[in-house]
Parts: structure tokens; sequence; C-alpha cells
């Protein structure tokens, strides 16, 4: 049983991480190394596999060097 409330937002989020993280030129490992989280944590994260907390999505803002509201915008 999958207990995710949206699954599809999270992939929707997911995906939209990694597009940034991409345009950045940045791999997975260095984004979790910037953003001092581990590296299955952002593939979780990418994969839509996990819920992610407010204080996960600000480490994840500052590693790609965005606001917050960068990181939300158009996903």
């Amino acid at each position: 049983m999958n207990n995710l409330r949206n699954p599809k937002l999270l992939e929707k989020f997911g995906k939209h991480l990694k597009a940034l993280r991409t345009a950045k030129g940045m791999t997975q490992e260095e984004l979790a190394y910037a953003s001092d989280m581990e590296l299955s944590q952002v593939y979780r994260i990418e994969t839509g596999k996990i819920n992610t907390t407010l204080t996960t999505i600000e480490a994840l803002s500052k590693g790609l060097e965005i606001t917050i509201g960068e990181l939300l915008k158009d996903f």
C-alpha cells in the first residue's frame, strides 16, 4: 500500500528538481554534498519515492544556489 498522499505531485516535484539540477550541470552526488544530505535522499526525492520536508527543500535550494521560491516556481 502506498501511504503517500499525492504520488503524482511528488513525482512532478522530483522531475522539476532534477531539471534544475541538470541545468546547473550538477550530479546528484554534487547536489547532495552541497545540500548536506545523503545521496540516497536526493535520489528518492527526484524519483518521487519520499515526501520531503520544508527544511530539506530549504537545503536543496541552498545547494542549488537558488531561493526556495525559485525551487517551487512552475512545478
